[in-house]
């Protein structure tokens, strides 16, 4: 089977709390709320198809509680698990989840929840919110930071060529780049997609002992200017950027980045290239010819590196990594007992 995965269809975070987590991502972010059970926030993007794209759990640390993609068919389901399992990765079937159908869990081997399902419901807009255009399944949102869709997650890995090479082995994920260090061939961040697109999973280096962590999860808007707009919309009503606006170079997508309460980063990207060739090979990038910063003239913040839930280590970035972790990285044996 030439194709396993379609998409990414939803996200799954976890907030120590969920109402202020929720506000955020409608009041100021301009998300919509369809649906609230059991403690549990479905929120989804104006032009996402189906009924949401970001789930919001309680949880005692910001944290990625799932990752939900949609396969290519029934079949590529089936074909799926069955290669995860090949693969050494033992999951388990459950019944189907809010609208949706029959699901394949699983833990990737770097410690990351993960779901696959084919069945879905697609979105069909109440009354009030149905669109002129038919192809959009709801109308544009009148908030002026609204993002139309979701758009990926960045994961943070011990091993990101490992965690690359597992991903296309097992579900065909196209491995799109790298980033190396400058100073050693060591490589801190790639992407991957299932699609057209740059990516829609991306993995930086992690030093710490915790698996399954995350570094942001992302939106998508039209043009730059609605990116623009939402960064001003967001900071007059309170938000900082963390970093952004700019463009990155391995994608050239806009971007910029922002905090919502639980402490969770969240991107926002517009533009980008779209790439559809079949026998494409990954190219390695540096941080000196602006993997992060298509410009090459601003410094990324320190907070940047941060991912979650926290924890002792360090984080690298498509920047490539802090002086901190550059030293623990070449110099190895700087601490007394190490190596």
């Amino acid at each position: 089977m030439d194709r396993l995965l379609s998409h990414l269809a939803h996200l799954e975070i976890t907030s120590p709390d969920v109402d202020a987590s929720t506000r955020f991502y409608v009041e100021k972010f301009g998300m919509r709320l369809v649906d609230s059970i059991d403690g549990v926030s479905y929120l989804r993007c104006w032009g996402d198809y189906y009924r949401y794209s970001l789930v919001v759990r309680p949880g005692a640390e910001p944290s990625l509680a799932n990752m939900a993609w949609r396969t290519a068919s029934e079949e590529a389901l089936g074909a799926a698990a069955a290669s995860i399992e090949a693969a050494g990765v033992q999951g388990e079937w459950v019944s189907g989840g809010h609208a949706h159908g029959k699901a394949y869990q699983f833990t990737g081997p770097y410690g990351h929840p993960m779901k696959l399902f084919y069945e879905v419901e697609n979105y069909v807009a109440e009354p009030g919110f149905e669109s002129s255009y038919p192809d959009r399944p709801e109308r544009r949102s009148s908030h002026a930071a609204a993002p139309r869709f979701l758009d990926h997650v960045t994961i943070a890995a011990s091993d990101v060529r490992g965690f690359a090479e597992w991903y296309n082995r097992a579900l065909g994920f196209r491995i799109m780049a790298f980033t190396t260090l400058d100073e050693a061939p060591i490589t801190v961040f790639s992407v991957l997609t299932t699609n057209e697109k740059s990516h829609d999973l991306g993995v930086v280096m992690d030093t710490s002992d915790c698996a399954g962590r995350v570094n942001h999860i992302a939106f998508w808007v039209d043009t730059h200017e609605d990116l623009l707009r939402t960064a001003d919309v967001l900071m007059e009503n309170g938000t900082a950027m963390e970093y952004g606006p700019s463009i990155h170079g391995i994608g050239e997508q806009n971007f910029l980045y922002f905090r919502e309460p639980s402490g969770l980063r969240v991107e926002l990207n517009s533009g980008g290239y779209r790439n559809y060739v079949p026998d494409w090979e990954a190219r390695s990038w540096k941080p000196s010819l602006g993997s992060n910063n298509f410009y090459r003239n601003g410094a990324m913040p320190h907070s940047m590196t941060e991912s979650f839930p926290l924890a002792d280590g360090f984080t690298a970035t498509e920047e490539g990594a802090s002086e901190e972790m550059k030293q623990a990285l070449l110099n190895p044996y700087a601490e007394h007992g190490r190596g």
